[in-house]
């Protein structure tokens, strides 16, 4: 198994988002409160676990506002369909 996803709370991120259909759509991707709420993290913990999935190329960060609230979501890159 891939060391960066080996680590349970990731585990969870990556088979959180390998459940939603393959693209670039609104349906590919988790907004990071709907995460938090299926993987049982807390933000802080969730955002580091995030960034180190980001850096090895397995997730895309998207950060835009809605209004004037930040939204945050997150998709999974080919590569990171690939992981195993």
């Amino acid at each position: 198994m891939d060391e960066i996803i080996h680590q349970p709370l990731r585990l969870k991120i990556m088979a959180a988002l390998r459940a939603l259909p393959d693209g670039k759509g609104e349906a590919c991707r988790l907004e990071f409160v709907r995460l938090k709420s299926i993987v049982g993290a807390t933000d802080g913990n969730l955002g580091a676990h995030i960034s180190a999935l980001e850096n090895a190329g397995y997730i895309e960060v998207e950060k835009d506002f809605v209004g004037k609230q930040p939204r945050t979501r997150v998709r999974l890159t080919r590569a990171g369909r690939r992981a195993r």
